[in-house]
C-alpha cells in the first residue's frame, strides 16, 4: 500500500439484488450453525479473531488509513479499540443466559435469550473498520449471522475484517461483506430473510432505512449525526479542557458524529481559553497521514471537502470570525498535492441561530459560543434536534454530575471528551438515533427474549 491522496484507490462492482440475496442466503446457512454451537463455542473463535487483529494491528491500521485519509497514529486506536470490542464479546457470549422464575404450586416460567437471525449492518466512512467490528462484535455473540455493506468511500478494510472472521473459524459465509451505495442497501433493508438493521450514517439516510425497515417489521438500531455541546466553566483546570476542545473537534479530521463542535466558553475565561485553543490549533501538524507525526490527515473526497468549505465561508457572511485555519491545505510534498486537506478552523463571534453552530458540519471546524450561566448554557446546549453526545469541564464535580444530568445527550464526557471504551453503551437521544452500541446494552438490540411458562400441575380451565 502507498498513499494516493486524490487518485483512485480501487474498483469494486456494486452487489445489486442477486448479490444481495447469495450473501443472505448464505448468511442464513451459518446462522443454522452458528446459532447451535454453545456460547463458550463462539466464544473461542471470537477470541481468535481478536488475536489476528491484535498481532496484524500494523498492518491493518495501515491499510485503515490508506482507506479513510486519517493519521497512522488514529488508525492504531481504532484497530486497537476494534480487536477490544471482540474480545470483550467473546467474553460476554458464555455468560448469556435467561432466568428462572418461581410460580404457584411448584410451577415455574423461564425465559431463553435467542439469537435474531440474519442481521444487516451499514457502516459509515469515518471508522470502517471499527464500526463493523461494533456491530458484528455483539452480533456474533449472541448468535447471529451478518451481512455487513461498508460505505463505498471506504470499501477495503472491512474486507479484511471478512476474512480475519474466516481465518477464526466461523462457518463459512456467517460474516458476509457486500459493496455498494444506497441502492445496495435498499436491497439490504427490504430483503425478506433480514431480521434487524444497524445503521450508522446520517439523520436523511437513516430516516430512509427506518421507513423501509417498518415495512418488513424489523428492528432498527439507529446511530445518526449529532451536533453537541462541549461546557467550559471558569473553574475548569484550562489546560485539561483546551485539550479537550482539541479532542472533541479534530479526530479524524473533525469528520466525527459525537464530536462537540459548540464549544460553549464561560464568559470570564473567554478570552484567555480562545487564546489557547487558537494557538494549539494552529501547531496541529497536516500531511501524509502514513507519517508518525502527523496528527491531521485529509478529508475523504472532494465533495465533502467542497462542503465544510461552504459552511465556513456561509459562517462569515452571517458574521462569524475565523481566528484560524478554514483555508485548503497544500503540502509540500509533491505526491500529496491533490489530496483533500484543509487546516482546522476556530470560528469566533457566533451565535446560537447561525447556520454553523446549528447544522452537522462534520469537518474540521470548531464553534465558540460565551455563556454566563448554569442555567443559560444547558438550556442552549439542549436547543437542537440532535441529541448524541456531551460534555463538561469543570472541578466542581457536583455541578458536572448536575449538568449531564439535565443535557438532553445519549454519551455524556466529564473533564474528558471522545473516549469511548468497548464496555460503556454509545448511542444517542432525539434525531441522533435510538439503540445503543457497546456494552452489554447491545445485547438487548441483537437477541430477543422467549418465555416459557411450566405448569407442574393440572390446568385451571375456566371452560
Amino acid at each position: 500500500f502507498k498513499t494516493c491522496p486524490g487518485r483512485v484507490l480501487c474498483k469494486l462492482p456494486c452487489s445489486g439484488e442477486k448479490e444481495v440475496d447469495l450473501a443472505v442466503q448464505s448468511a442464513k446457512s451459518a446462522f443454522k450453525i452458528w446459532s447451535q454451537m454453545s456460547g463458550m463455542e463462539r466464544c473461542r473463535v471470537m477470541l481468535e479473531a481478536a488475536r489476528i487483529i491484535r498481532e496484524q494491528r500494523e498492518e491493518i491500521a495501515t491499510m485503515e488509513t490508506i482507506n479513510n485519509g486519517k493519521s497512522i497514529f488514529e488508525a492504531r486506536v481504532d484497530i486497537d479499540i476494534s480487536w477490544q470490542c471482540l474480545e470483550y464479546y467473546a467474553g460476554l457470549a458464555g455468560s448469556l443466559a435467561g432466568e428462572h422464575i418461581q410460580l404457584p404450586g411448584g410451577s415455574f416460567g423461564y425465559t431463553r435469550r435467542e439469537p435474531l437471525g440474519v442481521c444487516v449492518g451499514i457502516g459509515a466512512w469515518n471508522y470502517p473498520f471499527q464500526i463493523a467490528c461494533w456491530k458484528s462484535g455483539p452480533a456474533l455473540a449472541c448468535g447471529n449471522a451478518m451481512v455487513f455493506k461498508p460505505s463505498p468511500f471506504t470499501p477495503i478494510s472491512v474486507v479484511r475484517l471478512a476474512e480475519i472472521f474466516t481465518e477464526a473459524g466461523v462457518p463459512k459465509g456467517l460474516f458476509n461483506v457486500v459493496q455498494g451505495g444506497a441502492a445496495t442497501g435498499q436491497f439490504l433493508c427490504q430483503h425478506p430473510d433480514v431480521a434487524k438493521i444497524s445503521f450508522t450514517g446520517s439523520v436523511p439516510t437513516g430516516m430512509k432505512i427506518m421507513e423501509m425497515a417498518a415495512k418488513g417489521i424489523k428492528p432498527v438500531t439507529l446511530e445518526l449525526g449529532g451536533k453537541s455541546p462541549l461546557i467550559i466553566f471558569s473553574d475548569a483546570d484550562l489546560e485539561n479542557a483546551v485539550k479537550g476542545a482539541l479532542m472533541a473537534n479534530f479526530l479524524t479530521q473533525g469528520e466525527v458524529c459525537c464530536n462537540g463542535t459548540r464549544v460553549f466558553v464561560e464568559r470570564k475565561i473567554l478570552d484567555t481559553f480562545t487564546k489557547e485553543v487558537v494557538k494549539r490549533t494552529q501547531k496541529i501538524k497536516i500531511g501524509d497521514p502514513l507519517l508518525e507525526d502527523t496528527r491531521m490527515g485529509a478529508l475523504i473526497n472532494r465533495p465533502h471537502l467542497n462542503r465544510v468549505q461552504g459552511f465556513i465561508k456561509q459562517a462569515k457572511e452571517q458574521g462569524a470570525e475565523v481566528l484560524c485555519g478554514g483555508d485548503l491545505y497544500v503540502p509540500d510534498d509533491p505526491k500529496l498535492k491533490n489530496g483533500y486537506y484543509m487546516r482546522p478552523c476556530v470560528l469566533g463571534n457566533c451565535k446560537d441561530d447561525m447556520t454553523c453552530v446549528k447544522e452537522e458540519i462534520f469537518g474540521p471546524v470548531m464553534a465558540i459560543l460565551p455563556f454566563d450561566t448554569e442555567e443559560e448554557v444547558v438550556e442552549r446546549a439542549n436547543a437542537t434536534k440532535f441529541g448524541l453526545a456531551g460534555g463538561v469541564f469543570t472541578r466542581d464535580i457536583q455541578k458536572a454530575h448536575r449538568v449531564v444530568a439535565a443535557l438532553k445527550a445519549g454519551m455524556c464526557f466529564i473533564n474528558n471528551y471522545n473516549v469511548s471504551p468497548v464496555e460503556l453503551p454509545f448511542g444517542g437521544y432525539k434525531s441522533s438515533g435510538f439503540g445503543r452500541e457497546n456494552g452489554r446494552a447491545a445485547i438487548e438490540y441483537y437477541s430477543q427474549l422467549k418465555t416459557v411458562c411450566v405448569e407442574m400441575g393440572d390446568v385451571e380451565s375456566v371452560f
